[in-house]
């Protein structure tokens, strides 16, 4: 039943310009669902629907792209070598500088490509800290992100 309202609601949003989960709530009812605003929230959240402006200016449910669902290795590649400046890490924390202003960017783009081992990431203006599940995790991943600043 979940698997079946998910694709509907997929396919309400690509047909129709919903604006909210009421809306959203009413069409799914008219197609046979039935279901609560808790339901269509939590849908929302597991489909990772996000708003977008239509063009008409309205905010509307979307499918995310590509690279907002699995990451786009090419985009992150590019803030990284802009932005970086240091990799370091200790025990199973790695913590990376980048140029003023730079962290929010790069940390997000970073978490868009689900790296393994990564528990989560915190940024701030200039520094991200990288909680990872172990040292031996932690010192992959700074290879990696070495790596990929010499590209």
């Amino acid at each position: 039943m979940k698997t079946e309202r998910h694709r509907k609601i997929l396919e309400l949003i690509s047909d129709n310009a919903v604006t909210t989960q009421e809306e959203l709530m009413a069409m799914l009812s008219d197609a046979g669902f039935r279901v609560t605003q808790a339901t269509v929230s939590r849908d929302i959240k597991e489909l990772r629907l996000v708003k977008v402006q239509s063009s008409d200016g309205r905010y509307i449910y979307a499918k995310p792209t590509q690279d907002r669902q699995t990451g786009d290795m090419e985009g992150f590649r590019s803030i990284f070598t802009q932005s970086l400046l240091h990799i370091d890490y200790a025990n199973n924390i790695v913590v990376i500088k980048c140029r003023t202003g730079m962290a929010n960017a790069v940390c997000v783009s970073m978490d868009q490509l689900h790296w393994k081992g990564v528990v989560g990431t915190l940024s701030g203006d200039d520094t991200i800290f990288v909680l990872m599940r172990n040292e031996e995790q932690a010192a992959e991943f700074v290879d990696q992100l070495h790596k990929i600043s010499r590209k």
